[in-house]
């Protein structure tokens, strides 16, 4: 015997409740968007890393 991929908790659902039930997790699943969402933050770190950064920098850079 399989397990159930709904469980009552508490209570006692009847097999139409449950049906309804199904039926609106399965329509809000089928509701949201299939693809990924495009992360469009940053390439890279806004901060450096100060060991990667050389020894010096002259006081009128712009780096």
């Amino acid at each position: 015997m399989s397990t159930p991929d709904i469980r009552v908790e508490k209570g006692h659902a009847e097999p139409e409740e449950v049906a309804a039930i199904t039926a609106i997790l399965m329509a809000r699943v089928a509701a949201q968007p299939s693809t990924t969402p495009v992360h469009r933050g940053r390439p890279r770190a806004g901060w450096r890393r100060l060991e990667r950064e050389g020894g010096f920098r002259a006081p009128h850079s712009w780096h």
